[in-house]
């Protein structure tokens, strides 16, 4: 069963409200950077990425991070451990599987080049989760993955994150690196005078000003080694949406409308003004990388320059850049046994995703060793097999209204307006039916309608809402892939 307990526990947390930083997609803010603007443009004909999740923690087996924020939700229940009771026992016991993480296996070279043959355009590699291990070469903390206290340091590839970067660049993708903005092992961030309450910074930056400007600066200074000593970075992907710039009276408003709901007095996830100077921030990254994307996740405002809907397709076309990212099997990070979805199941939300104007950002997790699971090349082969005859229906499409109708999806191409018709098979479906009725669209009475994969010209028939293609059985018993069947309009009304 693929919606295991810790998928199920993610999608229906990032299907709640989160406080007064939401990921609404009802709200955002253009960018004015023409660089920006162009490489947002060339980033909407990607489509297909690949995000990766990995960290120390993989030698567990758990949920990233979560396990040491005290929120009493299932993804953040300690389970492993030798004494997962006692809060502080347990986050050096977590803290130390630095001294164990000696992924051998590592081969980057691999997963780009399963990456490149599935279709994928561009990659998004975890260089820090809130846990604050950093798979790069920081040099301002010990806390890394090329630290003398890990076993993996003396591996010619242990900045992990140069590595892979290098390898996908090779592959012809661009790079993006996530980076968590909350470091739960960072003293300015998690003061340890204080106990953590939540996610949040334990302690009132408008108090301790000098130690929130102590972690201000160490976050820009890791950041801009990202951006500077790490190649060509097209996107910055941020996570952490609470960690964002909050006046005081939102805050009031949020906590008296809380208060009210907890008359207790515990509040989860509680507001405070965590200023990171993100302009700032973005300012110094662009004058080091122009042009970059920067996806302040969950925080309204220009930095978000595309929306990223976590674990959930819109159910209609978006007026503006937006990404889904997507577990594509077990959970976020790598778990024992995990099953990944199959060739159709990742074609159709494929598919779904470009019809609806969006990019599919699908997650895969390396493992303690350094590897993937079979099951991910396996489905990365087939979705291959599949783009292989139908790249042009996804590629520098954009969505055409109905966009959906039933089991057909429509994309159009950005440069010649050429329309496509993607047919995704039922359960138990395995070919053609003999007419296939697409509505919506209406082809030119000089159009020609093919199949992707065969020459021949199809007969078609139109009407006032749409048009029937007729599917000789020459091409019906010969299909040129599995799973979805693009027929392509050359001209529309």
């Amino acid at each position: 069963m693929r919606s295991s307990f810790l998928l199920l526990a993610m999608i229906t947390f990032m299907a709640s409200v989160q406080l007064t930083h939401a990921d609404d997609l009802s709200r955002y803010v253009p960018e004015t950077d023409p660089l920006v603007l162009e490489k947002l443009e060339r980033w909407q004909d990607l489509k297909f990425g690949l995000l990766m999740h990995w960290g120390a923690y993989s030698q567990w087996g758990i949920v990233e991070s979560w396990s040491l924020c005290p929120e009493d939700y299932g993804w953040c229940e300690r389970r492993e451990g030798t004494n997962p009771e006692d809060y502080y026992a347990y986050k050096q016991e977590y803290e130390a599987l630095i001294e164990s993480f000696d992924p051998r296996a590592f081969d980057p070279t691999r997963w780009a080049s399963a990456a490149a043959d599935a279709g994928m355009r561009y990659v998004v590699f975890t260089t820090k989760h809130h846990d604050g291990f950093c798979m790069f070469d920081t040099q301002q903390t010990d806390y890394k993955i090329t630290s003398e206290d890990c076993p993996f340091h003396t591996h010619p590839k242990a900045d992990v994150t140069k590595a892979i970067f290098e390898a996908f660049r090779a592959e012809g993708m661009w790079t993006g690196a996530y980076f968590s903005k909350p470091d739960w092992h960072s003293e300015n961030y998690w003061y340890p005078y204080y106990p953590p309450r939540d996610r949040n910074v334990n302690y009132d930056p408008e108090i301790y000003p000098e130690r929130w400007e102590k972690f201000v600066q160490f976050t820009h200074n890791q950041i801009m080694e990202l951006m500077t000593g790490y190649g060509p970075m097209d996107i910055l992907w941020l996570d952490g949406g609470w960690v964002a710039k909050t006046d005081q009276e939102e805050i009031r408003e949020w906590y008296d409308s809380q208060v009210e709901k907890h008359p207790y007095g515990f509040l989860k996830n509680h507001v405070i003004n965590q200023d990171i100077h993100m302009d700032e921030l973005v300012i110094k990254a662009r004058q080091q990388q122009p042009g970059l994307i920067v996806v302040d996740r969950a925080v309204y405002g220009k930095n978000q320059n595309y929306l990223t809907p976590e674990n959930r397709v819109p159910e209609m076309e978006l007026s503006y850049p937006w990404e889904s990212c997507i577990i594509a099997g077990g959970s976020w990070s790598w778990v024992p046994d995990a099953s990944y979805f199959s060739t159709r199941e990742a074609v159709h939300l494929l598919v779904d995703i470009v019809a609806k104007g969006g990019n599919l950002l699908l997650n895969i997790a390396p493992g303690p060793d350094g590897s993937w699971h079979d099951g991910a090349y396996t489905m990365l082969s087939g979705v291959g097999d599949w783009m292989t005859v139908n790249s042009q229906a996804i590629y520098e499409t954009r969505a055409i209204a109905p966009y959906k109708t039933d089991n057909i999806c429509l994309t159009q191409n950005v440069v010649d307006g050429v329309v496509y018709a993607i047919y995704l098979a039922d359960e138990g479906e395995f070919g053609l039916p003999v007419n296939v009725r697409v509505n919506g669209v209406l082809p030119a009475e000089t159009a020609s309608v093919s199949l992707l994969g065969t020459e021949r010209e199809l007969e078609w028939q139109v009407d006032d809402t749409g048009f029937t293609v007729v599917i000789p059985a020459g091409i019906s018993e010969a299909l040129p892939c599995d799973d979805a069947w693009t027929l392509r309009i050359s001209e529309v009304q």
